[in-house]
């Protein structure tokens, strides 16, 4: 059975058909002790079957040691979001999805799924002035939750 309605396949189709690049889902898994990695496998993996430019490797956590340090995963699930140039390079802007990517989250692993493939992030020059100047490392969470 299908998590995503027959409408709601329709109209990602329709905004996965407009992606200018391929993207990757490099999802991080683990057997034991990961309640949700299977639903979020499952919503990634019904999501990538409604385009082909849309892929999803699944790597795991324990076993996959270097690949998780690449991403810099320290837990699962998540989902590290790729663009993939037409040489096929990765193009990795730090995009990550740490949990289930159900309910809100969903809508937000779209737009960055969007967001990702075209490369650009639609900020203003003056945003982009601003982030000019940063000269280290910054990490930003950002926490999402119905309430």
């Amino acid at each position: 059975m299908s998590l995503l309605s027959d409408a709601d396949c329709q109209v990602l189709r329709q905004r996965l058909a407009t992606l200018p690049r391929p993207v990757r889902l490099v999802f991080f898994t683990q057997t034991f002790g990961c309640d949700t990695c299977d639903d979020a496998k499952r919503i990634l993996d019904e999501l990538a079957g409604l385009s082909d430019k849309v892929s999803v490797e699944t790597l795991n956590l324990v076993l996959d040691t270097e690949k998780a340090a690449q991403f810099g995963v320290d837990r699962a699930p998540t989902t590290a979001v790729v663009a993939v140039a037409d040489d096929g390079t990765e193009l990795d802007f730090g995009v990550r999805f740490v949990g289930l990517t159900a309910g809100y989250e969903f809508s937000s692993l779209v737009a960055a799924i969007e967001l990702v493939s075209g490369g650009d992030s639609h900020l203003s020059d003056e945003s982009r002035a601003l982030l000019a100047v940063v000269d280290r490392p910054v990490r930003i969470q950002v926490f999402v939750t119905p309430t």
